[in-house]
């Protein structure tokens, strides 16, 4: 969620952290399914793998995506979709067409990220630190722990407020029909250097 240039940097590369910058705590994804009585398993648990940008000012982590609406579980159709797409990291915009994304991004000690806009309805909840939600009509709101913006396709930007602290959200991203307001098309803007590809939805 910014105007941010990537360091091409892998998240394998900070070893037992995979790539965290922050001094937050490392998440683990725990992924659901079904053994052969049809009872509930842990069919994987890993560590968030990381992905800094922006002179590791900001960091990426994408535990999950799908890639339709509604998603298929059916011989973990949605597991493998999902691998694939991460498989190729450069080709995720901040949206997956027609799917979701979770992701959540760590924000360095007074960062802000640049103006940007998504076409999508996003749930973005801050976990740690105080974030300030900036939009281009000039509103700006402070978001504690636990608040939780819905971002319906606006022009927005996201500040850390602490000089000292490293803040975090996590956001939920789900491509919607193209927006229209005023006879204008209300369409995706990463701002001038997001560093990201365009999620071409």
């Amino acid at each position: 969620m910014g105007d941010a240039t990537s360091t091409n940097t892998s998240a394998q590369s900070n070893g037992k952290d995979n790539g965290k910058l922050s001094d937050l705590h490392q998440p683990t994804t725990f992924i659901t399914g079904h053994n052969s009585s049809g009872q509930a398993i842990v069919q994987s648990h890993n560590p968030f793998q990381w992905r800094p940008y922006d002179d590791n000012n900001l960091a990426f982590a994408v535990p999950y995506t799908t890639s339709r609406c509604p998603p298929d579980l059916n011989n973990d159709a949605d597991l493998k979709l999902h691998q694939s797409l991460i498989s190729t990291p450069d080709k995720l915009g901040l949206v997956n067409p027609k799917g979701t994304v979770l992701r959540c991004v760590d924000f360095a000690p007074g960062y802000a990220c640049g103006m940007h806009r998504t076409q999508s309805l996003d749930y973005g909840i801050v976990m740690e630190g105080e974030v300030d939600m900036v939009l281009d009509s000039g509103e700006r709101y402070s978001l504690k722990r636990g608040d939780v913006a819905i971002q319906r396709a606006t022009q927005h930007q996201w500040v850390n407020k602490s000089d000292t602290k490293w803040a975090r959200m996590m956001f939920v991203l789900q491509d919607c029909e193209p927006l229209v307001v005023g006879g204008k098309k209300m369409g995706e803007d990463l701002g001038t250097n997001s560093g990201l590809p365009p999620s071409n939805n």
